[in-house]
């Protein structure tokens, strides 16, 4: 094992805010293991948009994002657990593009909705400062209700499928749990961003 590689095994049994403090002074590696371990907490929080008519690419751009600002502003005098602080970052950003997108009528990101209540505290870029949550989101118990309403129109395969990639599984760790080739499995989540965005986009959502 090289000196780098050994480096590298230290550094990946740190806890999230002992990497943190590294790479605010600077340490790459540190930074680099932090964005690894929560990749897949950006894809899980950008999701929701990209089922309601968002763009995966851009929106994962945004989300990573938040998630550098998160690593590179966490003090944990200041803030609770990194993950906690890194998370609003991430929704943050998320919010803070969704509500840009919306004041140009043609972004595809203009009919968006967040399946989570977000933390509004301004941390990272001062996000939502002074704006209204309403105005990005709609409550908790009526997003449940709609994905309700959109989990009836899949089938049991659909459903399995859309679990999966809200848990911000990829393409083909979802194809290796469902036993269905990488293209299977990228089709199932095509049909279900069509059907989620023609129903959340509607207006259809109601309390049951």
């Amino acid at each position: 094992m090289s000196i780098n590689e050994a480096q590298m095994t230290a550094y990946e049994a740190l806890p999230d805010e002992a990497l943190s403090d590294m790479a605010r002074q600077g340490d790459q590696d540190a930074e680099e293991i932090l964005i690894k371990r929560y990749n897949r907490l950006v894809r899980q929080l950008a999701r929701p948009y990209y089922l309601a008519g968002g763009d995966s690419d851009d929106l994962i751009q945004e989300g990573m994002i938040g998630l550098m600002c998160g690593v590179r502003e966490y003090d944990g005098q200041r803030a609770a657990s990194f993950r906690t602080f890194a998370e609003r970052c991430i929704r943050n950003r998320l919010y803070s593009a969704v509500r840009a997108a919306a004041r140009d009528k043609h972004a595809p990101l203009n009919q968006s909705v967040s399946l989570e209540i977000p933390f509004f505290d301004g941390s990272c870029f001062g996000a939502m400062a002074g704006e209204n949550p309403e105005d990005l989101v709609i409550d908790r118990e009526r997003v449940q209700d709609a994905l309700s309403d959109v989990r009836k129109q899949l089938s049991d395969f659909e459903a399995k499928i859309l679990g999966y990639y809200l848990d911000g599984l990829t393409i083909r760790e979802m194809a290796k749990a469902v036993l269905r080739s990488p293209k299977s499995v990228d089709n199932a989540v095509q049909r279900i961003r069509r059907k989620a965005a023609r129903h959340l986009q509607a207006g259809d959502i109601s309390k049951g």
